[in-house]
């Protein structure tokens, strides 16, 4: 072979492994690009959507953030008693343009799955919720425990030469006169809760002597279930009958005031979550459920505010510690939602217009 010959094939040669790499770098830039939104759109599918929110969990907005960052998800909320919303709901006829519903007083939720408004889902994670906290056709999921007791201002008792009730019968002695607020329990569920709660434990008749009782000590009803704690702190009265949260806690770090449970039987009632019929976004608000019953959802909202989560295997706020379960009532609470009516209206009977 002569020497132009060697130097055309040696050019040829090099032409070759030139276009061989070349393509091997292209295939390689055209296969990162292609295969990086794939894996992000795995990862966060729903990216991108907005949840609307009907909350009534004191602190759960705080949560929100560490939601979106882990799914793409956003989300907007309104914050709304449950007795307001689901009279919004049936005046609407369930026509919402809320995906989500968080927290406040299940009775509300029990009317609203019979009236058609909610969606049956049961999430993967439901099968670590007590199932006494969830509805079992799943149209809603218990989110956390709320107990009931009561909320003291200190110095008002030590005032008046008071000490804090120990029991729902010291409640009613009459040397608590005036001292007493609780809410309208046509409004607040939660204080729906512990009337129908108290009537389970007691049993009907000793019950309502006990509310006919209890009444004499309590000059008005709250027209809301946080106005109780509010009235307290600001040292209008000496006691509260509230739900229990970390908000409750927390007044007293600017008021003399502390909280109290019950040492004869604890009312309580489970914070749901639910998903509306009505909602355009569906899997999204599945992916909600899903985020808030796992236990880094619970752990995360637990932060938010210090509640007893409805997980087993997140533990209790320490604040909370102190929580006797064992005194917790054996609450049926679709008997709870199918009494409402005759309950509220015998009620409305003894206590008139207070």
């Amino acid at each position: 072979m002569n020497m132009k010959k060697i130097v055309a094939f040696l050019l040829i040669l090099a032409l070759s492994f030139s276009l061989v790499a070349c393509g091997k770098s292209e295939q390689k830039e055209s296969s990162d690009d292609s295969t990086t939104p794939v894996e992000e759109s795995k990862d966060k599918p729903f990216e991108g959507t907005t949840l609307s929110v009907l909350l009534a969990y004191g602190g759960a907005e705080n949560s929100f953030d560490k939601f979106t960052e882990e799914t793409g998800i956003k989300v907007e909320f309104l914050e709304m008693s449950t007795g307001a919303a689901l009279a919004k709901l049936q005046a609407e006829d369930g026509k919402t343009e809320a995906d989500i519903w968080f927290g406040g007083g299940v009775d509300s939720y029990l009317n609203a799955r019979d009236l058609g408004y909610l969606e049956a889902y049961k999430s993967p994670n439901v099968s670590a919720i007590n199932s006494q906290y969830n509805d079992k056709d799943g149209y809603y999921s218990g989110l956390a425990l709320v107990p009931a007791g009561w909320i003291v201002n200190e110095d008002i008792l030590k005032e008046k030469g008071l000490e804090a009730p120990k029991t729902w019968e010291d409640l009613a002695d009459p040397k608590y006169k005036g001292e007493v607020i609780m809410a309208d329990p046509s409004i607040s569920g939660t204080n729906y809760a512990i009337v129908s709660g108290l009537i389970q434990a007691l049993g009907e008749e000793k019950a309502w002597d006990y509310f006919e009782r209890l009444n004499k000590n309590i000059d008005f009803f709250a027209k809301g279930g946080g106005e109780p704690l509010e009235k307290v702190a600001a040292g209008e009265f000496a006691i509260g009958i509230v739900a229990i949260t970390g908000g409750t806690y927390s007044v007293g770090e600017t008021s003399p005031t502390s909280v109290v449970y019950p040492e004869d039987v604890i009312p309580w009632t489970p914070a749901p979550i639910a998903i509306f019929k009505n909602t355009k976004n569906l899997e999204a608000a599945k992916v909600f459920v899903d985020w808030y019953l796992s236990k880094e959802g619970q752990e995360v909202l637990r932060e938010a505010d210090a509640r007893i989560m409805a997980r087993d295997d997140v533990d209790a706020p320490e604040l909370m510690k102190d929580l006797d379960k064992s005194k917790l009532i054996d609450f049926n609470l679709e008997l709870m939602g199918s009494q409402r009516d005759e309950i509220l209206a015998r009620w409305k009977e003894l206590v008139g217009e207070k």
